[in-house]
């Protein structure tokens, strides 16, 4: 059901040590991160991403939910609009995520933001 989920955090560092200890004994490591960000979860596979705060503005949570396809996408994001929903960025390619990823995204009633992505 769930691709990845995005949290914002107040301390980063502090964050990031919590999950990194917490998650090793399940298996998972830290994977790409910066001064701004860390993905966590199976190697080359980062499913849990922390967001620093500071100065950040915008959706609060972020949720992807796997797609079968882009056709799954591009329903997801039609049935998402007409329910209300505001366009936080169209069905389409993401190359600057991965070669074949294929998403689109929503800012749902309560300012979060929601995906629907296809690999």
């Amino acid at each position: 059901m769930y691709d990845h989920i995005g949290l914002k955090v107040k301390d980063l560092a502090a964050s990031r040590r919590f999950y990194e200890t917490a998650l090793a004994p399940l298996g998972h490591v830290l994977g790409s991160h910066d001064d701004t960000y860390a993905g966590l979860g199976p190697k080359d596979a980062p499913a849990l991403w922390l967001y620093a705060t500071k100065g950040a503005k915008g959706p609060g949570t972020h949720v992807a939910f796997r797609a079968a396809d882009h056709k799954a996408v591009d329903a997801f994001y039609k049935a998402g609009l007409k329910a209300g929903a505001q366009d936080n960025g169209g069905p389409g390619p993401r190359p600057d995520y991965s070669p074949t990823y294929y998403a689109a995204f929503l800012i749902d009633p309560d300012g979060n933001n929601v995906e629907a992505v296809c690999l």
